[in-house]
Order: structure tokens, then sequence, then C-alpha cells
């Protein structure tokens, strides 16, 4: 009879349903009060009661500091960075009406550091045989595709890292204007945040992916010792102009220069090799012998 007999939460003290108990170290927690907990929270098994009724009362005064927050860049893809420029804070989510959710605000004196690591992923690729059977080419093929994992170290009493995925859509090769494009981004990030290469005042920018382009741009330039360059915008054909304004055509609306072109890259489309400088390959691929055309570059 004891199998069936209902828990108490011991945070709200309601009952906890059939397969909804969330274990403490001395105690229960239901599925409401446990949405309510940080994201980032990973210790939750090892808390105890009083340990999670402190940190719902951080929680609760986090909701109160999300509604001072005022966003002037964001960075990533589906899951976004947003920074507040002035206030020297940030927080990170993938909701889109972030105000509900209370995500945790962290102010850029709680970073520790700010990593981000590239995964390789290889997928083979595979062919019919006149048999009708799936099978492998010779040599084998791959499709490449990179993966940018940014981990946030930071000295809070609730939780010690923020880790999630750069990336939204996976750039294929390495040199490619996407891949650089996150390279850029995972630069100009950890500048900001490690209070590097703060971004100079701009002009008011017309929209929020304005203030994107603009903030990467600069706080790029800053972190590589370089001027600002053009910016590759996640809007399918969209250009960031090196003055900072956000474009469709082929030429800035605000200082007239035209959009620069895209150098293509090669890759062979026999067996996946990549040269050392994607732009520049050779006349035949030194892995499989396939001469290099224009069906390699993109």
């Amino acid at each position: 009879m004891g199998f069936f007999n209902k828990k108490i939460c011991d945070i709200c003290g309601g009952e906890i349903g059939l397969l909804g108990n969330k274990k403490l170290a001395d105690g229960n927690l239901c599925k409401d009060c446990a949405r309510k907990l940080s994201p980032w929270m990973t210790d939750r098994r090892e808390s105890t009661v009083e340990e999670i009724r402190q940190h719902l009362m951080y929680r609760a005064q986090n909701l109160r500091a999300v509604a001072g927050v005022h966003p002037t860049a964001v960075v990533g893809g589906s899951t976004k960075v947003y920074i507040d420029e002035a206030g020297k804070r940030f927080f990170v989510t993938h909701h889109t009406n972030w105000r509900e959710a209370n995500p945790d605000v962290v102010a850029f004196s709680q970073v520790m550091d700010v990593k981000t690591e590239v995964t390789e992923h290889r997928t083979e690729e595979y062919h019919r045989d006149p048999q009708g059977r799936q099978v492998s080419f010779n040599p084998p093929r791959y499709r490449m595709s990179y993966e940018f994992d940014t981990t946030i170290l930071v000295d809070s009493p609730w939780f010690n890292r923020i880790r999630f995925e750069l990336t939204d859509n996976r750039p294929e090769r390495i040199g490619s204007d996407e891949y650089r494009y996150y390279e850029q981004q995972a630069d100009a990030l950890r500048a900001v945040l490690m209070n590097r290469g703060t971004p100079q005042p701009a002009k008011p920018a017309a929209n929020l992916a304005d203030a994107l382009a603009r903030a990467i741009n600069q706080v790029a330039g800053a972190a590589m010792g370089t001027a600002a360059t053009a910016v590759k915008t996640a809007a399918e054909g969209q250009w960031t102009c090196a003055c900072g304004t956000l474009n469709a055509g082929n030429f800035c609306t605000n200082c007239g220069a035209k959009r620069p072109e895209r150098q293509k890259v090669f890759r062979c489309d026999k067996c996946g090799w990549t040269p050392e400088d994607p732009t520049k390959p050779p006349k035949f691929c030194p892995n499989c012998g396939d001469p290099f055309n224009e069906e390699d570059g993109i």
C-alpha cells in the first residue's frame, strides 16, 4: 500500500502526482516548483529543502531584475545571449518571450571566463550499387558539419556555468563565410563579457538586428585589432556594411558602399577533402585524384 501513498511537495505543500516527484537531498519537489528553478542549476538532487527555498527566493528577485534589463545586442541562434551594455549584464535563453521565462541575469563582473569549442561531425555518404544495396564510396566520402559550443563560467552561488550551442545552422566547411561568422561571434561575445573591447557608442539602430550587427562589428574589430568588416547576418540575403548599417540591396543605404562579393570556397565533391586555403584549390584532389572544377565550389 505504501507504494501508492501520495507524496507532498516540501516547498508548496501540494500533492505530487504519479511520476511527478523531483527528489531532493532531504525531501521532495513537485514539477511546478521545479519549473521555477534556474535552467542552469545542475545539483538539484544534492540540494536540501532549505537550499531550494533560498534558490526560489533568488529566482523571485531575479524576476524583478529582468524587468529592468534593456538588451542592446543579441548573439546566437536558437539559444541567444542578450546583452545589456549600459547595465553591464546579460542573460542566455531560448525563449522568445524572455521576460516571462525569467532568465538568470548575470553581471559582467561575475564572468570568470568564456570558452568556445568547435566539434567536427562527420557523416558518411553512401550510394546504391547495381543490386540496389546501400554501399560506401571508394574512398569513403563524408559530409562535415561544425558545432560551436560556448561555456560561460560565472561566479554565482546558484550555478557556475552556462553552456549552450552558439551555432544555429552548423557550417559545413572550415573557412566558409558561415564558419568565420560564428568565429567572429564567439570572439565578440568573449570580448564583451570579459569587458575587453566594449563597443563604442553608435548612432541609434533601426532595429534589434541592426544593433546586433553593429555590436558584433565593433567588438570583433577591437578584439582582433582590425577595423570592423562586413558580417553575414542570420537573415537570408542581408549584409552589414563596415559603417554598421544593415542592408538588403547591393549598396549601403547609409554610406553608399558596394556590397562585398562573396569569395567562392572549394571542397572536393567526390571525397569531401577541403584545401588548407578553401579559396585556392589545387588542380587535382590529393585524396582521390578528382580534378577541381566549378562543381566543387560554393
